[in-house]
């Protein structure tokens, strides 16, 4: 960050996934230039799938930037192919909706709430620390995960109160850090990431 786009653009070759999204967070050395790749999608998608998601019924993500973008290729893995976006401001959703057509999936605008439709299974929270925390009175579903990419400091108020409230599952954004990394490792070595080691290592950096 924040060149996530400008690696894409340098690169001389790229994976579909970040192509689609529009953004590399990963370059890897190839034959005669770089190859850019995306694992925040991964890194989403693993997360997810850790705490027993096979099937999103119906998504909605919080925000409408790269991290977003990420999330809607993520949630189609999952079968969700016409998220809810909730946006600030609607005219900034341009590479949203771009990525989304490259995508194959069709995410549905509104302007942001002051309360939640709890009518979702899975919410993907893609805004900074603190953006959030007005939707934390909820009403929260009785069931259903909440993604929250924050990882500094966590948990978040929106984590808080949807563990108060009994959501079964809070994945934070550290879970999705340390996924996205381990397919970095992989990329980068073509061995398989020490992940319990990855995973003790950065609880301990998250700790200070």
């Amino acid at each position: 960050m924040p060149l996530k786009r400008a690696a894409l653009l340098l690169s001389s070759s790229a994976s579909v996934a970040a192509r689609a999204v529009g953004a590399a967070n990963t370059l890897v050395p190839g034959d005669g230039g770089w190859h850019a790749e995306n694992t925040d999608v991964a890194g989403l998608r693993v997360a997810l799938a850790e705490v027993g998601v096979t099937r999103v019924r119906r998504a909605v993500v919080l925000g409408a930037g790269g991290t977003a973008r990420a999330a809607l290729a993520a949630l189609a893995k999952f079968g969700e192919c016409t998220p809810t976006v909730l946006v600030r401001e609607p005219s900034r959703t341009v590479d949203l909706m771009a990525a989304a057509e490259r995508l194959g999936v069709r995410p549905i605008l509104r302007r942001w709430p002051t309360v939640l439709d709890p009518d979702w299974d899975v919410l993907v929270s893609t805004v900074p620390a603190g953006a959030a925390d007005r939707l934390a009175s909820g009403p929260w579903p009785p069931g259903g995960v909440l993604l929250d990419v924050v990882y500094a400091p966590w948990p978040t108020a929106l984590a808080l109160a949807a563990r108060a409230a009994g959501v079964p599952a809070v994945v934070g954004g550290g879970e999705v850090l340390l996924h996205q990394a381990a397919a970095q490792v992989e990329l980068m070595t073509g061995l398989a990431a020490p992940l319990a080691a990855m995973r003790t290592a950065l609880a301990q950096l998250l700790r200070r």
